[in-house]
């Protein structure tokens, strides 16, 4: 699904109006629409519960207005504050606070700060506050009665739930980094596409639940414009995608990925990604590995296979690895390369993995210790004849682009993104809401998962998923391939953290989750 800035919106809504008939007025209305459905499927109980409806002099209040009056049509009773005077009031916004009236509403008018201390205690009784203050054009942090009237809202929300309509007031539609204070919503439904504001951390904790309402562009007008190239990942954006199996299918058809990992006291990282490999859907997987570790990593997955490198003295792989075309004949039939989880550090082994992505034909994963041998020395993983996709969390992305973890964290979408561009490679920039960026300036954002995947080995699953998915699929839309690999292992440790609890959650539980991530996505994407 794309994404779109508030410009962008603007135009998208411009365009909707005048090429394809459908009026502002009605965009506005099926805003409302929308918003509504969302609560009578949420609330079981709405037409009992308490409502304070707050709407702003803008669309946003517009929008606001018609939620009102669709609401009080299904019995419901609640307060409408209008935080303007009704003069203010203008376009189709006046349009539908003049409709409210027309249907009996009443309204109050709160446009200073005594007029909200008479009417805080009335909101402050709600049991579900829908928030239509302030929509997409903010530029600036909110002042004043607004800021009062936010803060107050969000400590109502301790006893209350919160709506917010299109996007939480007081939050910038562009961007994660923060403003001022902004509404912290329960729930937000946001209209036609997600803005990145409430994608990007940290001010995506404000939307809290997403949801995206259809309004009335055609979808496939989103679709064919290349200028818009932010992704949000969900079920749509895999649907071009060969899923299904073919009922002749066999484990031939289904890729065979190899995978370089481990070493003494990290065997884990070696056993971890070819479950990964596996779960994710490779037809075969192998794992070379230093040959004296190799009977532990061999031990624990009777699925995969795997092939000897030589060691070197504290059992990580050697150099020798390389001799008399070892390697090559081990890559030989393989579609996929993961290089990387628990290598070690061992100078030796850097130089090796150095070698491995210079020379490999197969398209690379890169992880781990494989990232950790291009500290300092990035713009060596330019110099390959394969597609690179590496996979950092923001300490290792730190280290490739010798600055600090806060500045990598400060605008993780512009960091993925020149990096990528800079490498010529796709970065997956792990973390809370994952980027995947491509280097022609296309960015994907992942929104599955949770604090409980926090923990030693998940990454290493990642690696194997990401590795298994593009020995099956082509690389001809690899940023939608890692895309799936990043969502279905994000969606997996939801599922586990359901079945375990966040703090109890290892990164066998993830494993043990992803084929029912898979039934999921399938069942979704079939509608």
């Amino acid at each position: 699904m794309k994404v779109l800035t508030a410009a962008q919106m603007r135009e998208v809504d411009r365009r909707t109006t005048e090429q394809h008939g459908v009026p502002s007025l009605q965009l506005m209305e099926n805003a409302g629409t929308r918003v509504v459905e969302f609560l009578a499927g949420r609330f079981a109980d709405l037409a009992q519960r308490r409502i304070a409806m707050l709407c702003g002099k803008g669309n946003n209040g517009g929008d606001g207005f018609v939620v009102a009056r669709l609401l009080q049509q299904r019995g419901c009773q609640l307060s409408v504050l209008l935080f303007a005077s009704a003069n203010e009031v203008r376009g189709d916004a006046a349009v539908n606070l003049k409709r409210w009236r027309e249907a009996n509403g009443e309204i109050r008018i709160v446009a200073t700060e005594n007029e909200w201390a008479a009417a805080r205690g009335e909101v402050s009784q709600a049991n579900l506050i829908i928030d239509a203050l302030l929509g997409t054009g903010l530029t600036g942090p909110v002042e004043g009665l607004l800021a009062r009237v936010i803060s107050d809202v969000n400590e109502f929300g301790k006893s209350a739930s919160i709506l917010a309509v299109d996007i939480p007031s007081g939050l910038p539609s562009d961007s994660g980094q923060p403003l001022g204070s902004a509404i912290s919503a329960d729930f937000t439904v946001t209209f036609t596409a997600p803005k990145p504001g409430l994608l990007l951390p940290p001010n995506c904790e404000h939307a809290g639940e997403l949801h995206v309402g259809a309004i009335g562009t055609p979808p496939e007008m989103l679709a064919a414009d290349d200028a818009l190239k932010l992704h949000w990942l969900e079920p749509g954006e895999f649907s071009a995608l060969p899923l299904a199996r073919r009922r002749g299918g066999h484990k031939g058809d289904y890729g065979h990925a190899l995978i370089i990992a481990g070493s003494r006291g990290k065997t884990g990282a070696a056993v971890l990604s070819a479950m990964g490999a596996l779960r994710a859907g490779a037809g075969l997987v192998t794992v070379a590995t230093p040959e004296r570790v190799l009977p532990i990593v061999a031990s624990h997955v009777p699925e995969m296979m795997t092939e000897p490198l030589a060691g070197t003295d504290a059992d990580t792989i050697s150099m020798r690895g390389l001799d008399y075309g070892r390697l090559a004949e081990i890559a030989r039939g393989k579609n996929a390369l993961a290089l990387g989880p628990g290598l070690g550090t061992h100078p030796e082994t850097q130089q090796f993995v150095r070698a491995v992505l210079r020379e490999s034909e197969l398209p690379v994963i890169l992880d781990a210790d494989g990232l950790n041998a291009f500290a300092g020395r990035a713009e060596e993983l330019r110099e390959r004849k394969a597609p690179l996709a590496v996979t950092p969390h923001p300490g290792e992305m730190a280290r490739l682009l010798g600055c600090t973890t806060a500045q990598v964290q400060a605008d993780r979408l512009k960091i993925a993104l020149q990096a990528a561009a800079q490498w010529n490679a796709t970065v997956v920039l792990k973390g809370y809401h994952t980027i995947i960026a491509a280097p022609d300036g296309r960015a994907f954002i992942n929104s599955t998962g949770n604090p409980g995947m926090a923990t030693g080995g998940t990454g290493d699953v990642l690696t194997g998923m990401l590795a298994g998915l593009t020995a099956q699929f082509t690389t001809a839309q690899w940023e939608r391939v890692l895309g799936l690999g990043v969502y279905l292992h994000g969606r997996a440790g939801d599922l586990a953290a359901e079945q375990f609890g966040e703090a109890s959650l290892i990164a066998t539980d993830l494993v043990a989750t992803i084929p029912r991530a898979w039934r999921e996505l399938r069942s979704e994407w079939r509608g």
